[in-house]
């Protein structure tokens, strides 16, 4: 039960940052504002929500470790590498990095 409630302040705290944000710079677009500024908003929502899951099995991990469930603190570790190599090839193949 710890675990569930953990996740859901994550992803609920994502979800909600990520949309303020977003709303703040849809905000500072239509009032005509600094592009710059709604630009900055907008694409810290957008990176904020992408991260999310990435947040969740962080704390999924940390959470199998204080429960000593090592099975799935393994299995959850391999989910964030192989999270991690994706993000890594998609910078590598659009040659960002």
């Amino acid at each position: 039960m710890r675990l569930e409630r953990a996740v859901g302040a994550v992803l609920r705290a994502g979800v909600t940052i990520s949309s303020a944000c977003m709303v703040f710079g849809l905000v500072v677009v239509l009032a005509g504002g600094e592009g710059e500024t709604a630009r900055t908003l907008l694409q810290a929502g957008i990176i904020i929500l992408l991260a999310t899951p990435v947040a969740r099995v962080i704390v999924s991990i940390a959470q199998y470790v204080i429960q000593r469930d090592w099975t799935f603190a393994m299995l959850t570790a391999i989910v964030l590498v192989e999270l991690a190599a994706s993000a890594i090839a998609a910078l590598v193949f659009n040659r960002r990095l």
